[in-house]
């Protein structure tokens, strides 16, 4: 080493130890502090998964406890304060008690009940409205908890103070089973208003036709006077569809007015009559007639109720407010009902109640496949193209739990048919109904009712014709043969007031009309969802008593049967028999035998009830 070596050496800085130290001691620190900073980083995400997880654990917590409390309910009944009556479609409303937010709504059926589904415990008020009554509150708050999930409120409610004004004046809005609210002057105006309408239309489009050298239609004020005054009562010369069709359904108008105004049947009865004596006396020229009077008065009625109540059937749905095609459907089946629902507002809106029958119902559609025909002794098979529709409706069958008979119709059968070939259509409308009557069971494998039916028969089986109108005693029943057989079935006799006669005429006119004992049997087998036999025998006796022809006399036997396949849901094929059998005797030509009997195949559309089966 050099002198310089040694110097330069010796020149360079003395090391600060205890500076060294001291960064060493800081970085020590630091390294200590950041692990610690880390750890706790670490510390920290961790407990945010923990509490993430502990948040989902607390949703789902809550959410099994609102699904363990969602069969909670509030139900009850809405009743009118002065009557005690359950009031129709009103509207209920729960809210929370803390919130007031909506929980849970619902309507009234028939008969004023109620059933709300809450979907949690708590704490609730609830309030009914309905158009015409004030709207009334729960006095105490409802409390829904996992000890009372469900709670009964029962609500009264007072009609509108407008109402309550005019305590002498008749309420605006109809109640049915008070009577509030029913018309007697509405229809009495109405059916004088649509026969001045008939009247018109019927001096244009029949302005020639004449009988007795008079034309039928150019009624007076002195042809009136006359036939009240001076009128012979007879049995008239028309054609047997106008007075055996045309005429009863003329009835179901005048009785469609009357019952959508509030009317009983009873009621509605005596204005079918009084608008067939209006008619009879100031509508045509010719004698008032004896057969007109049943066809439109009696007859009438039988096919009005039933229209009515299957309209009113269709308004009341589920108990919902209908909608553009239930209201188009009521308007067809019964069309001065719609006319009152249109025209008064409010006032005829409420509903008529079925208070739940039990129902089947059917619709088929079906193609003959050949007919054996004889007429007079000329037997012949007619193979030709022929198409059928035929609907049947059963109304308050026997077996419904809480169902009452208290109200003429509370059960009916009706049955209508449209048989189209090349040459014509012929027409079938079938309908019986219990009057009056009462229910009866020994047990719930057997119910079934009996009382006074009344029926009303238009029946055309090509060749000759029946129409009846009539009264009988019977019963109708229902029988579990097994856990999913049953028997269901009809016996009536009776008597009727009925024309029959040939399609080609013979004398004076192609029927003559007389008293008619009568009788029917009726029986559905029911083979659980899969298959059906069903089987109705009529029988008819047309004596001459009574009518205009004394000394003839028809016998005339009807049986329709079937077997109904179901495919899938409500879809089934079927084959069906009707045979069709006449016996006329008349002393002033010789006797005549006639029969008719078709076998067809049928698709048939089947209701929700699938057979009929009453279950309950």
């Amino acid at each position: 080493m050099t002198a310089k070596d040694i110097s330069s050496v010796l020149r360079r800085p003395t090391p600060n130890w205890e500076s060294i130290a001291t960064r060493r001691r800081k970085t020590n620190s630091q390294r200590f502090l950041e692990k610690i900073t880390q750890k706790r980083e670490a510390m920290n995400h961790i407990n945010s998964r923990i509490k993430d997880v502990l948040a989902v654990l607390r949703v789902g917590a809550v959410v099994l406890i609102c699904a363990w409390a969602k069969a909670g309910t509030i139900s009850g009944s809405v009743l009118q304060c002065s009557t005690n009556q359950g009031i129709q479609f009103a509207c209920i409303t729960v809210r929370d008690a803390n919130t007031g937010a909506v929980a849970g709504t619902g309507a009234t059926d028939a008969s004023g009940f109620y059933s709300v589904t809450i979907p949690a415990q708590g704490k609730y008020t609830l309030q009914a409205r309905k158009l015409g009554f004030e709207s009334m509150e729960a006095s105490e708050v409802i409390v829904l908890s996992s000890v009372a999930p469900d709670q009964t409120v029962n609500v009264s409610m007072n009609r509108d103070a407008l109402a309550e004004e005019n305590p002498g004046q008749k309420p605006q809005v109809m109640a049915w089973g008070t009577g509030d609210g029913k018309s007697y002057l509405i229809p009495a105006l109405e059916i004088p208003s649509f026969l001045a309408l008939l009247s018109v239309y019927d001096r244009h489009t029949y302005a020639n036709q004449e009988e007795n050298g008079k034309k039928v239609y150019s009624s007076t004020f002195d042809s009136t006077w006359e036939h009240i005054t001076h009128g012979h009562w007879v049995i008239d010369q028309d054609p047997f569809a106008v007075n055996q069709l045309g005429h009863p359904y003329q009835g179901s108008v005048f009785h469609g007015f009357a019952r959508s105004a509030g009317l009983s049947y009873w009621e509605a009865l005596a204005y079918d009559n009084y608008g067939s004596y209006i008619w009879k006396m100031a509508g045509e020229t010719d004698d008032p007639s004896i057969n007109d009077q049943i066809a439109t008065g009696i007859s009438g009625s039988f096919f009005g109720e039933v229209l009515f109540r299957m309209a009113s059937l269709v308004l009341e749905g589920d108990g919902s407010e209908p909608g553009f095609f239930r209201k188009l459907g009521a308007t067809a089946l019964s069309p001065p009902t719609m006319v009152n629902w249109f025209v008064f507002g409010d006032r005829f809106k409420s509903v008529f109640p079925s208070d739940d029958p039990a129902i089947f119902w059917r619709l088929q559609f079906g193609a003959s496949l050949h007919s054996d025909l004889n007429d007079g002794g000329v037997t012949s098979t007619i193979d030709k193209d022929q198409g059928s529709v035929r609907f049947t409706m059963a109304y308050g069958l026997p077996g419904q739990a809480g169902y009452s008979y208290t109200r003429p119709f509370d059960y009916f059968q009706v049955e209508a048919a449209a048989i189209v070939n090349a040459a014509d259509t012929d027409e079938d409308i079938l309908i019986r109904g219990l009057l009056l009557g009462t229910d009866y069971g020994s047990s719930d494998a057997y119910q079934g009712i009996w009382g006074l039916y009344g029926g009303y028969d238009y029946i055309s089986p090509e060749i000759f014709r029946i129409s009846s109108t009539s009264v009988s005693l019977g019963t109708t029943f229902q029988s579990w043969l097994s856990d999913t057989v049953a028997l269901q079935g009809s016996l009536l006799g009776g008597m009727g007031f009925a024309a029959a006669g040939n399609i080609s005429p013979v004398g004076q006119r192609d029927y003559h009309y007389g008293f008619a004992p009568q009788g029917l049997l009726a029986l559905r087998l029911i083979l659980g969802h899969r298959a059906m036999f069903d089987m109705t025998e009529r029988f008819f006796d047309v004596t001459g008593a009574g009518g205009d022809d004394p000394g003839g006399s028809e016998v005339i036997n009807r049986i329709n049967m079937g077997f109904t396949l179901r495919i899938f849901g409500c879809h089934s094929l079927g084959i069906h028999y009707i045979t069709s059998t006449r016996d006329a005797r008349y002393p002033d030509r010789p006797n005549s035998h006639q029969s008719i009997g078709t076998v067809a195949l049928a698709y048939t559309l089947l209701g929700d009830t699938g057979f009929g089966a009453v279950n309950d």
